[in-house]
């Protein structure tokens, strides 16, 4: 943050503030639109089915090479005016993959109910670790590499898991995925709040993995263990 440095100490922590707080609320703002694509892709894909034939290998490579080519668009863009709309075009390719997921779990007879509660659910979790980003002092960007680690991690686990198709597996993915994709929540918010993140863009996209992550984790485990079938 050496732009803002300067020798007056009062006006340096008013800059930095005023900073922080704009990157806190465009990155809120943002978040919240992002949200609209995602419902609009998860509700096209389900419509449609057009993504109920991607299993296995073939929704694997699908997933990544649109998730991680759209993640670095993004990185490219985020400091243009181009960086907000590739941004929502991520969210909704991300609410169209999550789409079959959510088929599967419509097919319960109890379906409606498991995905509000995996929304509550995951509304709940970040409202706590936002809370606590706010109330804590402490330095927490030495937890970095040991989130980096679990989400590797859960990564090569789910990898493995679409081949091998274990129910067991999932839950046990799905569980350590909520476990460390809070953490990284609340790690990201605190960047935002202690000033270590100051692009909205950037921001936005660490918080929609987390929250896409932890509700999609909360989901699969609630499909498994409280599906009610006909």
């Amino acid at each position: 943050m050496s732009e803002f440095r300067t020798l007056n100490t009062t006006d340096w922590g008013y800059n930095s503030a005023a900073t922080r707080n704009r990157v806190m609320r465009n990155t809120y703002w943002l978040l919240a639109l992002s949200l609209l694509p995602t419902v609009l892709g998860a509700w096209l894909g389900v419509a449609t089915g057009i993504t109920a034939s991607l299993t296995g290998g073939l929704g694997l490579v699908v997933f990544m090479a649109g998730a991680f080519g759209f993640m670095f668009a993004i990185e490219k863009t985020k400091n243009s005016a181009a960086g907000v709309p590739v941004l929502l075009g991520f969210t909704f390719f991300m609410g169209l993959m999550l789409s079959r997921m959510i088929a599967m779990v419509l097919g319960f007879k109890n379906g409606s109910e498991l995905i509000m509660t995996a929304f509550a659910g995951t509304a709940g979790v970040f409202f706590v670790m936002a809370s606590l980003a706010s109330t804590i002092k402490r330095d927490l960007s030495g937890m970095s590499k040991w989130l980096m680690v679990g989400a590797l991690a859960i990564m090569i686990g789910g990898i493995i898991n679409v081949f091998v198709g274990s129910s067991v597996g999932m839950m046990v993915i799905s569980v350590m995925a909520i476990g460390i994709f809070s953490a990284y929540m609340l790690y990201d918010l605190k960047q935002i709040v202690d000033g270590g993140e100051t692009n909205y863009i950037s921001a936005t996209l660490a918080l929609y993995l987390d929250i896409f992550n932890v509700f999609q984790s909360l989901l699969a485990l609630l499909g498994i263990m409280g599906g009610e079938r006909d």
